[in-house]
């Protein structure tokens, strides 16, 4: 008698694969729920009604957005695949492998991953933009180049972000203006932490540092300063402290997750989302120190 319920049960988790439910498209365009259902009994969106609910083939919503937006009448759709582009973090990095999620990585920097995120590259972008001119976070940066694209901007975590520095601090650096005449280690040129560390050397200390290497990680700026290469790197709190390293604390950022919205509600990110509401995650978050994620999950922008 355990082969019809284990039938039915297949039976069920195909047609949760093959259609969304109401709550889920209206996550999807951020809106509400009401709003799927008018659109839904006035014909504007492709839905079936049964026994009094509403069920949306998922190809047929991924259709529909597509004519909707800026590349409609395109004939032909090429998946991106299971890869997260962008930034570091060490967070992500091991929440990514501990989620079973299936996605790989491919980090060269925040403004990397978003010309590949809008290259079709990878399905998530990782990223930490500042922006002066607003005191935003990553928002103008997709503006200028993913706009109209069916994405949505997902947080991540708030980080603590500032020089790392031998341990004991023996040059006795507090801030950015104490690094006049000092070595110190900077990031790839798309990176978002090099974003902003050029933005507080060209306004608070022109021209008086010296730029060793790039470092294309927060491990590898912090093993700069460990071994003696460099007197300071602008880095993260949590790597600081792997290291054992001391720390000047300069700004608080916050990284979000850039992820198409199609690709959202697809088992490989749904697993890492599911696995940061255990206690195994926040454990690690406490762990590592230096990160808040109080505000996980926030949508900050959405692209339709």
């Amino acid at each position: 008698m355990a082969e019809p319920e284990n039938t039915a049960e297949t039976e069920l988790d195909d047609l949760a694969k093959k259609f969304f439910t109401t709550k889920q498209v209206a996550s999807l365009l951020h809106v509400k729920e009401r709003k799927i259902y008018e659109l839904a009994s006035a014909g504007e969106i492709p839905g079936t009604r049964a026994l009094g609910k509403w069920l949306f083939d998922r190809q047929a919503i991924y259709k529909w957005l597509k004519s909707h937006g800026t590349d409609a009448g395109a004939s032909t759709e090429i998946e991106p695949p299971n890869v997260v582009l962008g930034s570091h973090d060490p967070l992500l990095e091991w929440a990514l492998r501990e989620s079973n999620s299936g996605l790989a990585t491919f980090l060269d920097g925040s403004l990397d991953g978003l010309e590949r995120f809008g290259a079709g590259e990878g399905i998530a972008n990782g990223m930490h933009v500042f922006d002066p001119a607003s005191g935003d976070w990553n928002v103008p940066a997709i503006k200028a180049a993913a706009a109209g694209q069916p994405a949505a901007l997902i947080e991540w975590a708030w980080r603590e972000r500032g020089l790392i520095v031998p341990a004991g601090n023996p040059q006795g650096i507090t801030g950015i203006t104490d690094l006049a005449g000092m070595r110190v280690i900077p990031r790839q040129e798309k990176a978002g932490s090099q974003v902003l560390l050029q933005h507080y050397l060209d306004t608070e200390l022109p021209g008086a540092v010296t730029l060793t290497r790039a470092a294309r990680t927060e491990s590898d700026a912090a093993l700069a300063v460990f071994e003696g290469e460099a007197d300071a790197a602008f880095g993260l709190q949590c790597v600081a402290r792997q290291f054992r390293l001391d720390f000047v604390p300069i700004v608080r950022e916050r990284f979000d997750l850039l992820v198409t919205r199609r690709d959202w509600f697809e088992p490989p990110l749904q697993r890492l989302m599911a696995f940061t509401r255990t206690p195994e995650f926040q454990a690690r978050v406490a762990a590592l120190t230096g990160y808040d994620v109080t505000g996980l999950g926030t949508v900050h922008f959405n692209g339709l």
